[in-house]
């Protein structure tokens, strides 16, 4: 298969940890991953692509793809989270990766494990209140796969801001030698923010859904040097407007610390968690 001037001959589906670190010390460099849990759609797409281009024509790419069972809390969606791994080859496919790292949930936790990665400052608030152990869960899934993959750098989604603002505290405080490269949030043409659980949405909620984005432009209007409860408030105020929709949070933070912005903050961010049904959907917007 022919993507750009890189030939692709084969590329490799490998389910154990030592057959991935195996291959991975072999690998041609850089090697850059994109950590999924599957389910792919155009906002992966746009992370596979840019790893691409990051490991340019001789490096490699990977994609794990792993339902990571330690950041789902007891009443969240684990057990029906999607799972359609023969389209998400195919896609992978089609994009130039080389390697899928796709382990069962026994091949990455043994049944006596007990040493987990936490984060103790950015993860308490916004998604790290709401769901509490997400994020223990979380950083410890993505230095695990930097142990068995070793990538030079690893591709994260702003939509998940705060995930991404933790990995990156996290590759800084444990000295792992991985650079973390940011992509933009990816939409629909309404405005709503490609996601794996859109799929869980009815018609109804589905139209619905498009309050989130649109909540976070009213922030973007308000006048300059407006305070942070005005913007909340703005935010809430638009989000009520949809009959369906059940706020978890809405915030707006320092960026860069994620704690609650002040009038003198110069970067905020704009946090929202809603749920739609049963189907809870985030989004941020970035104020300077």
């Amino acid at each position: 298969m022919m993507t750009g001037c890189r030939i692709i001959l084969l590329m490799k589906v490998l389910r154990t940890a030592g057959t991935a670190l195996a291959w991975a010390r072999k690998a041609p460099r850089p090697l850059v991953l994109v950590p999924t849990m599957g389910a792919l759609h155009r906002g992966h797409a746009e992370l596979i692509r840019k790893a691409r281009k990051t490991a340019g024509p001789k490096g490699s790419v990977v994609v794990s793809i792993f339902v990571n069972p330690a950041q789902f809390g007891p009443k969240e969606d684990l057990s029906r989270y999607p799972r359609p791994f023969a389209e998400d080859k195919k896609l992978c496919t089609q994009l130039g990766v080389d390697m899928i790292f796709h382990p069962a949930p026994a091949d990455m936790y043994a049944a006596d494990h007990s040493v987990y990665v936490v984060e103790e400052q950015l993860g308490g608030a916004l998604c790290g209140k709401s769901r509490p152990g997400h994020f223990r869960g979380v950083c410890t899934v993505v230095a695990k796969l930097f142990n068995i993959v070793q990538p030079d750098a690893a591709i994260f989604g702003r939509k998940d801001f705060q995930q991404l603002t933790i990995i990156q505290r996290m590759v800084s405080d444990l000295n792992f030698p991985v650079k973390i490269v940011p992509v933009e949030i990816v939409r629909e043409s309404d405005g709503l923010a490609l996601s794996s659980r859109n799929q869980y949405l009815n018609a109804e909620e589905r139209v619905q859904a498009t309050v989130l984005r649109a909540a976070l432009l009213e922030a973007k209007s308000a006048p300059k040097g407006a305070k942070p409860e005005r913007l909340r408030e703005m935010v809430m105020r638009k989000i009520a407007t949809s009959a369906l929709a059940k706020i978890d949070y809405v915030e707006v933070v320092d960026a860069e610390n994620l704690q609650p912005a002040t009038p003198r903050t110069r970067k905020r961010l704009v946090a929202v968690a809603v749920f739609l049904g049963r189907t809870r959907l985030i989004d941020n917007l970035l104020l300077s």
